[in-house]
């Protein structure tokens, strides 16, 4: 296409400069919109929380469909122990089963405050805990399988904190293509404004160790119906419309699950 532009330009001489001029200005301008300034650090360090120093882990666990009830109970029981346990670096952001998406499924989402020493900290308690040996053997005859990742979360998002309910959780993932996490941080540290009236903004995270570039929305609804009005209000003010426009191409892969909270999670 651009052979055949360039030699239509040539053929048409002194009447195709105006033409020539136009699309040499356009094709330089192309290079430079919505252009992510180069930098020299990783992406974990420009885009996430100094100040807080969290770390955070989601948990994946797929239950077999007759052992859901008994898990739920037995996983309430090692998350209270574990919080009202001042030893142990961590807490506990939320907890729910999976209500549209991947079916019989349990999504924790864990908070170390202190960042990797209080991971490394708590995971040596923990694996000198005779009591909680015991349920990780108790719960494996739970589980079908089970996966992990560590995550950071945006500096521009909000901290999870408790709220009360009673509410539906989604859970967005994005899969970026590689290289594009920085890109897609300039994108949403704007459009995260358009998305906090109703406070449905829980939180955002990113990936650091499991799968890579891959990004996680938290965001939590009355019920379904409020999700539609909340997100098509969204389309109504300008620059959201831009936001979707420009982070769209960034996605390799996308996934909604609907979650709805356990009795124990601190995310009602």
């Amino acid at each position: 296409v651009w052979v055949r532009r360039i030699q239509r330009i040539g053929l048409n001489g002194g009447s195709s400069r105006k033409e020539k001029k136009k699309y040499d200005k356009g094709w330089f301008r192309s290079l430079f919109v919505h252009k992510v300034d180069a930098r020299k650090d990783a992406h974990s360090n420009l885009l996430s929380k100094k100040e807080t120093s969290n770390l955070y882990k989601i948990q994946f666990h797929n239950i077999k469909p007759e052992c859901l009830e008994a898990y739920n109970t037995l996983e309430a029981e090692v998350q209270k122990r574990l919080h009202q346990d001042q030893d142990y670096p961590c807490e506990v952001v939320g907890s729910w089963n999976t209500w549209y998406g991947e079916q019989d499924q349990a999504v924790h989402i864990w908070r170390y405050r202190g960042g990797y020493p209080a991971l490394t900290e708590c995971l040596t308690k923990l694996n000198n805990n005779k009591e909680y040996l015991e349920f990780r053997k108790e719960r494996a005859k739970m589980l079908i399988s089970r996966r992990n990742q560590l995550l950071l979360e945006f500096s521009f998002w909000n901290e999870p904190l408790p709220r009360p309910g009673p509410n539906i959780y989604e859970m967005r993932t994005y899969y970026l293509k590689p290289g594009t996490m920085i890109e897609w941080g300039n994108h949403w540290a704007r459009a995260i404004k358009y998305r906090q009236e109703n406070n449905e903004a829980v939180g955002g995270f990113f990936s650091q160790i499991g799968d890579l570039y891959v990004v996680h929305h938290l965001w939590a609804y009355e019920n379904l119906q409020s999700r539609e009005d909340t997100r098509n209000t969204a389309w109504q003010k300008e620059g959201w419309d831009a936001n979707v426009y420009y982070t769209v191409p960034l996605i390799r892969s996308m996934e909604s699950r609907i979650m709805i909270p356990t009795k124990s999670s601190p995310l009602q």
